[in-house]
């Protein structure tokens, strides 16, 4: 019975908090999320820093970077760097392809609360 509650709520993992939320089409590619929701009148995709490195999506306030949500250590790993790099505030915007990837939100808010996450509900 314990154990099946344990499951419950960490297959249904609510994150603390409201995360900006946007739906689009499931079974694309990352490129074709960071052209949808990074705008040219948003911020700039792909931006080059000196080590070749690249931002997917550089605004006046955040370094953001794109990825499907089971790649969250990743996409939190490559925010922090470019958001050093740029001295903007790090951004990650998770790509959930099902509603049990929301546990991987979770992961991301235990390692750093510097990092701006940002959601997009693919499925």
């Amino acid at each position: 019975m314990i154990l099946s509650g344990v499951l419950y709520f960490g297959l249904n993992y609510v994150p603390k908090k409201l995360y900006e939320t946007q739906t689009m089409s499931a079974g694309k590619n990352e490129a074709y999320y960071v052209t949808n929701w990074c705008h040219p009148s948003f911020g700039q995709r792909e931006f080059l820093l000196w080590d070749k490195t690249r931002v997917d999506c550089l605004t006046k306030d955040y370094a953001i970077e794109f990825d499907f949500a089971k790649k969250w250590a990743e996409s939190a790993g490559q925010a922090l760097y470019y958001g050093k790099m740029t001295g903007k505030k790090p951004a990650v915007v998770l790509i959930l392809e099902a509603p049990s990837d929301l546990k991987y939100v979770k992961r991301v808010e235990k390692i750093s609360s510097d990092i701006q996450i940002f959601l997009v509900k693919a499925f």
